[in-house]
Protein backbone atom coordinates (compact mmCIF):
# COMPACT_ATOMS: atom_id res chain seq x y z
CA UNK A 1 0.00 0.00 0.00
CA UNK A 2 2.75 2.44 0.68
CA UNK A 3 3.99 2.13 -2.85
CA UNK A 4 0.73 2.93 -3.78
CA UNK A 5 0.67 6.02 -2.03
CA UNK A 6 3.64 6.87 -2.89
CA UNK A 7 2.35 6.66 -6.70
CA UNK A 8 -0.70 8.54 -6.44
CA UNK A 9 1.17 11.25 -4.59
CA UNK A 10 3.89 11.60 -7.56
CA UNK A 11 0.64 11.64 -9.80
CA UNK A 12 -1.25 14.71 -7.86
CA UNK A 13 2.50 16.37 -8.16
CA UNK A 14 1.57 16.22 -11.71
CA UNK A 15 -1.48 17.56 -11.99
CA UNK A 16 -0.29 20.40 -10.12
CA UNK A 17 1.89 21.29 -12.57
CA UNK A 18 -0.86 20.95 -15.59
CA UNK A 19 -3.82 23.36 -13.13
CA UNK A 20 -1.35 26.45 -13.68
CA UNK A 21 -2.54 28.74 -16.71
CA UNK A 22 0.99 29.77 -16.89
CA UNK A 23 2.91 26.15 -16.90
CA UNK A 24 0.34 25.11 -19.34
CA UNK A 25 1.18 28.01 -21.43
CA UNK A 26 5.09 26.86 -21.07
CA UNK A 27 4.01 23.86 -21.60
CA UNK A 28 2.40 24.51 -24.91
CA UNK A 29 5.29 26.46 -26.11
CA UNK A 30 7.59 23.90 -25.40
CA UNK A 31 5.47 20.86 -27.31
CA UNK A 32 6.44 22.97 -30.32
CA UNK A 33 10.40 22.66 -29.31
CA UNK A 34 12.83 23.44 -26.93
CA UNK A 35 12.94 27.32 -26.13
CA UNK A 36 15.22 29.92 -23.79
CA UNK A 37 13.08 31.56 -20.65
CA UNK A 38 13.70 35.30 -23.02
CA UNK A 39 11.88 33.58 -25.77
CA UNK A 40 8.96 32.00 -23.31
CA UNK A 41 8.95 34.97 -21.61
CA UNK A 42 8.21 37.09 -25.09
CA UNK A 43 5.83 34.42 -26.05
CA UNK A 44 3.34 34.71 -22.95
CA UNK A 45 4.13 38.88 -22.67
CA UNK A 46 5.44 37.63 -18.79
CA UNK A 47 8.39 38.85 -16.68
CA UNK A 48 11.45 36.67 -17.03
CA UNK A 49 11.31 35.93 -13.61
CA UNK A 50 7.62 34.75 -13.92
CA UNK A 51 8.98 32.46 -16.30
CA UNK A 52 12.00 31.20 -14.75
CA UNK A 53 10.16 30.54 -11.25
CA UNK A 54 7.86 28.29 -13.28
CA UNK A 55 10.27 26.37 -15.37
CA UNK A 56 12.12 25.92 -11.74
CA UNK A 57 9.36 24.42 -10.68
CA UNK A 58 8.79 22.24 -13.99
CA UNK A 59 12.41 20.89 -13.41
CA UNK A 60 11.30 20.06 -9.95
CA UNK A 61 8.71 18.44 -10.78
CA UNK A 62 10.63 16.29 -13.65
CA UNK A 63 8.51 17.83 -16.49
CA UNK A 64 10.97 20.40 -18.27
CA UNK A 65 14.69 19.10 -19.18
CA UNK A 66 17.51 21.76 -19.65
CA UNK A 67 20.30 21.97 -22.73
CA UNK A 68 23.55 24.71 -21.93
CA UNK A 69 24.63 26.11 -25.01
CA UNK A 70 27.09 28.07 -23.69
CA UNK A 71 25.45 30.71 -21.23
CA UNK A 72 22.12 30.39 -22.71
CA UNK A 73 19.69 27.61 -21.13
CA UNK A 74 17.48 26.00 -23.31
CA UNK A 75 14.24 24.19 -22.40
CA UNK A 76 12.26 21.76 -23.50
CA UNK A 77 9.92 18.64 -22.04
CA UNK A 78 11.09 15.77 -20.69
CA UNK A 79 9.50 13.13 -22.44
CA UNK A 80 6.83 12.91 -25.09
CA UNK A 81 4.16 11.57 -22.86
CA UNK A 82 4.19 15.43 -20.98
CA UNK A 83 3.27 16.81 -24.65
CA UNK A 84 0.42 13.69 -24.92
CA UNK A 85 -0.79 14.86 -21.90
CA UNK A 86 -1.34 18.58 -22.91
CA UNK A 87 -2.88 17.65 -26.28
CA UNK A 88 -5.46 15.04 -24.63
CA UNK A 89 -6.23 17.55 -21.94
CA UNK A 90 -6.67 20.51 -24.46
CA UNK A 91 -8.67 18.21 -27.01
CA UNK A 92 -10.94 17.27 -24.26
CA UNK A 93 -11.86 20.84 -22.58
CA UNK A 94 -12.08 22.02 -26.61
CA UNK A 95 -14.58 19.33 -28.10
Amino acid sequence: MKLLTKSIEDTVKLFKVLCNETRLSIIALLAEGERCVNSIAKNLKLSQSTISHQLKNMRYLDVVKTRRDGKQVFYSLKDEQVKEMFEVGYKHAND
